[in-house]
């Protein structure tokens, strides 16, 4: 089985070091490069194509979601993207679930744990730790009530939420599921009208919730 091509960005030096010291002592994982910033990971994106790229939202200005922004600006993005951050905000996981990511982990993490992040990723899942599953909000209280919501979508429906989910454009849905993009904005009104959301952040946080999407908790 080939190794997993990385490329960690965290300006975080000793923290950035400590992991590529990890890896490297793995079999199954190649670190092709680090970055400290958003132009040192664009200038080695542009020059390598690594399997997956561990980001620490608390690069300088933001650019950490201008990372994830200019990645999914690709009509099929083909480099996986697991957040690993420091940040327990709100504020920022919905942010990067709306924009679209393959996995989020808190730094708190150990080793193990970002190790199976990254197989179940490549896998082809979504990994979010469960310490935002859980705050998400309190699933005992929503559960009957959003049951009741999830029997009223169609298997069509359905489909779209948890792509929509995943962080996929209409079109890349439209793509995947063989519709119109007309028809994935159609499902996607009348999933938001049904389930009681307004846009594609809480959407996804119902999905999240509900375990619509593929989701391993710690």
């Amino acid at each position: 089985m080939p190794k997993i091509k990385l490329i960690i960005a965290d300006n975080h030096i000793i923290f950035r070091e400590g992991l590529v010291k990890l890896f490297e002592s793995e079999n199954d994982f190649d670190i092709i490069s680090n970055a400290n910033n958003a132009k040192e990971c664009f200038d080695v994106l542009c020059n390598d194509c690594p399997d997956l790229l561990i980001l620490d939202l608390n690069l300088p200005h933001h650019d950490s979601i201008e990372i994830i922004r200019k990645l999914n600006e690709a009509p099929l993005r083909l480099i996986k993207i697991l957040v690993l951050t420091g940040f327990y905000d709100r504020s920022y996981f919905s942010e990067v679930v709306s924009l679209g990511i393959d996995g989020y982990l808190l730094k708190k993490s150990d080793f193990a744990e970002l190790k199976k992040a990254i197989i179940s990723i490549m896998n082809g899942d979504t990994y979010i730790t469960s310490d935002w599953v859980e705050d998400t909000t309190d699933v005992g209280s929503y559960r009957k009530y959003d049951i009741d919501k999830i029997n009223q979508l169609t298997h069509r429906e359905l489909d779209v939420l948890k792509n929509l989910s995943l962080g996929m454009y209409n079109k890349e849905i439209a793509i995947r599921l063989d519709i119109s993009e007309r028809t994935v904005k159609n499902h996607i009104s009348s999933i938001f009208k049904k389930i009681g959301v307004s846009d594609r952040t809480q959407a996804a946080v119902f999905s999240i919730r509900n375990n619509l999407v593929n989701i391993y908790k710690i």
